[in-house]
């Protein structure tokens, strides 16, 4: 009696399980079939990027020259590619930033979440929260991001960087003496305190600190700066340099830089 009432909870069990097995392979080929009629792929981007541009945008930027600015042209055509593209938050940080509730639902970097009281101490004595006014009155605004690697190196291309409306540069990035190959114009350094520059006179006069805060320590180190206290670093910079010292006079890594 006990092995019958066993092989007939076996036999339950296995056909649950085909029938279960059965509908996750039918809804598997639906979604399959739905995929392939589609224009677009399952991030939402159109499937040939390299197709032509919608009959709407090719009529209204068709008298534009190559390599002419064109307003409102990227926004457009990222809308056209992923439709579920929309209009970010501000570029940076303002006094309404309590307005913002998706980025207040996540903690650094995807949010600001627990960091009110401090973006509005350091708001407060904020003057200015955009781009100046001679960048925001300009009708279009090209922008071009200079990386840190050395693929610029011998390259020539700094007056071709220069060209652009608004030069981004991050961390600690140098110019001086490689003007040449990156340029001499800054608009944005965006850095984080790890990677920003110590010295104030290091930074370009006419350009703009951005703080991009990866975590809550971040927000407390620009308080420091902005009400001229005494900066409490994020990470014991002088224990990890005594650390990597060790480990070059060890051998066990070279400073190629001698900056350690």
């Amino acid at each position: 009696m006990g092995l019958l009432v066993f092989v007939r909870n076996l036999l339950l069990g296995l056909c649950l399980f085909l029938v279960l097995g059965f509908l996750y392979y039918s809804a598997w080929k639906l979604h399959l079939l739905q995929w392939e009629d589609s224009k677009y792929d399952r991030l939402g981007f159109l499937l040939n990027l390299d197709s032509k541009l919608p009959a709407e945008l090719a009529t209204k930027y068709a008298n534009f020259s190559e390599g002419a600015c064109k307003p409102g042209y990227a926004s457009a055509l990222m809308t056209a590619i992923f439709p579920r593209f929309s209009k970010p938050a501000p570029m940076f940080l303002d006094d309404s930033f309590r307005k913002w509730a998706r980025i207040r639902e996540f903690v650094p970097p995807f949010g600001i979440k627990g960091q009110d009281n401090l973006i509005k101490a350091i708001l407060s004595v904020t003057k200015e929260y955009r781009l100046t006014p001679a960048l925001d009155s300009l009708r279009c605004r090209r922008c071009i991001i200079v990386g840190n690697g050395g693929v610029l190196a011998n390259k020539s291309l700094g007056s071709r960087i220069d060209d652009y409306d608004i030069v981004v540069r991050l961390n600690s990035a140098p110019v001086k003496g490689f003007e040449k190959d990156v340029g001499s114009k800054t608009t944005l350094r965006i850095t984080y305190p790890e990677g920003a520059m110590q010295r104030p006179e290091q930074y370009e006069r006419d350009s703009l600190f951005v703080l991009a805060g990866f975590k809550w320590q971040d927000f407390k180190w620009l308080k420091y700066i902005v009400y001229k206290e005494r900066v409490s670093w994020t990470h014991n910079i002088q224990r990890e340099k005594e650390f990597l010292r060790k480990l070059v006079k060890a051998r066990v890594i070279t400073d190629l830089s001698s900056g350690i």
